[in-house]
Parts: C-alpha cells; sequence; structure tokens
C-alpha cells in the first residue's frame, strides 16, 4: 500500500505545497521556462503602462521572474520558502525577492500594475488570495496565473503520465483557473503549445521536483524514478540523446476592476 495514502488529505496536500525547498537546486535546473508568447498574453492588459510594476507571487527560484525582467519593467518577487528564496537570490540577484504568502502580502495598497503566479495558484486559499491580489493591483491591473504541463494529449506523454503518477499534465489541470471573485473581470483563459529539448535523464530529474515524488520515502522515490527512466529509455527516440518533450502553458487573467 501507498503510505502517503494513509495520510488525511489536508496533510498530504501540506507537505506536498512545502515540499520544493528540500530541492530548491533541482527544481531550478529542471523545470522548464515560461514560453514569451504565454507571458505577453498575460500582460496584454497593462502594456501601455509605462515601467509596469509587476509582482512574481509565490516565484520559487525565479522561472518565470526570468521572463519578467526587461527594459522599462520594475520587478519584484514574494516567496514564502527560505531555501527557494535563498536559491532565487543566487539566480536573479537583481530582483528583490520579499518573504510573504498569496494570503498576507508584504506590499502596500495598489503597489503593482500586475501580479503574476507561475505554477503555484493551486496551492493557494484562493478567496484571501484574490483579496489580496486586489488590495496590491492598481486599478485595471491584472492578475494572471500560469501552469507548464505535459502535454498528454500525446499518446507517449500520457503513458509517461501513467508511469510517473504525476498530476502535471494537461488533462488534470485544463479545468484550473481563477475563481470569480467581485475585485475582477470575468477571467480569459488562453493555451500556449510549446516542445522543450530533454533527455531521459534530466525528463526523469523533473519528475523527481513534482510533489507527489519529493513527499515519498526515499526508497519508493528511487523506485518511482527507476521506472520513468526505463520507460523513457524504451522509446525508439528516447533512449539515446535529446528528444522534444510536449508541453503546454495554461495561462488565465483577469483584470482589477476600478476601486470604488
Amino acid at each position: 500500500m501507498d503510505p502517503l495514502a494513509e495520510l488525511p488529505e489536508p496533510e498530504l496536500r501540506a507537505r506536498r505545497a512545502r515540499s520544493f525547498g528540500e530541492r530548491a537546486a533541482e527544481y531550478a535546473v529542471h523545470r522548464p521556462d515560461y514560453p514569451a508568447g504565454a507571458v505577453r498574453w498575460c500582460l496584454e492588459p497593462v502594456r501601455d503602462r509605462r515601467q509596469p510594476r509587476l509582482l512574481d507571487l509565490a516565484a520559487g527560484t525565479g522561472k518565470l521572474t526570468s521572463a519578467l525582467v526587461g527594459p522599462g519593467r520594475e520587478v519584484v518577487a514574494v516567496e514564502p520558502d527560505p531555501a527557494m528564496r535563498a536559491e532565487f537570490a543566487r539566480r536573479a540577484p537583481g530582483v528583490p525577492v520579499l518573504a510573504g504568502t498569496a494570503e498576507d502580502l508584504p506590499l502596500p495598497d495598489a503597489a503593482v500594475d500586475a501580479v503574476l503566479v507561475g505554477q503555484a495558484f493551486h496551492w493557494f486559499d484562493p478567496q484571501p488570495a484574490l483579496r489580496e491580489a486586489a488590495r496590491v493591483l492598481s486599478a485595471g491591473g491584472v492578475l494572471a496565473v500560469l501552469w507548464d504541463v505535459l502535454d498528454d494529449r500525446v499518446g507517449w506523454v500520457a503513458g509517461l503520465v501513467d508511469v510517473a503518477e504525476t498530476g502535471v499534465c494537461r488533462s488534470r489541470f485544463a479545468g484550473r483557473g481563477l475563481p470569480i471573485h467581485e475585485c475582477f473581470t470575468p477571467p480569459d483563459r488562453a493555451e500556449f503549445g510549446h516542445v522543450w529539448r530533454r533527455t531521459a535523464e534530466s525528463v526523469t530529474a523533473m519528475i523527481g521536483t513534482h510533489s507527489l515524488a519529493l513527499v515519498r520515502t526515499p526508497a519508493d522515490r528511487a523506485a518511482l524514478l527507476d521506472r520513468v527512466l526505463a520507460y523513457l529509455r524504451a522509446r525508439p527516440d528516447g533512449g539515446e540523446g535529446e528528444f522534444a518533450l510536449p508541453l503546454v502553458t495554461i495561462a488565465v487573467r483577469a483584470a482589477r476592476r476600478q476601486r470604488r
């Protein structure tokens, strides 16, 4: 029996949400970047603002931050995990990273023009997080959430999802989004397909950074990753060298209504 199955759901969820810091360096190396087109779409509602102020919320090691930094933009990050903040500081030394949570942001009212969340909104308490995002956003600012997931519409990727026992795939995240909230316009949604050049070993390492792998016992985790590597090596074009890993970035955005 899977020992994780015996844990109460809230306890397992909390363990999964806290699991990334212990593998922060691996997370930084083995998680995919976000496609530029998805980031542009998220920021479209504030594209005409001069020197927009952007918040990367639950920034982790800075995977999304790297796509936000650029001329004419002011970027700040908020991340609750100290190990992830330390890795972030090594990789994005020019971007301030503050300790804080989605439900209690360390920023003043109307401090930013956009709040972006990569790969993390599903860990938040939605209504308090939406209230805080609305508080720190300027009128007409945008809240956008993104998920980079495996495209399991592709047959062999669906097989990988099964072997890896992971939920980080399109079929699981296709219904994710932003709840309706009085401070925000109805959400818009878009998907951006892309590919990532990987090897069997690097895809296996990526799976090892998923929360359901991180919370396993060392023996169970090693056995899982052995099965993933064997599956990938058995593929005709996956046993040696690089191959294209199909991904989808799911993006959802909503604009901050005018303040009353």
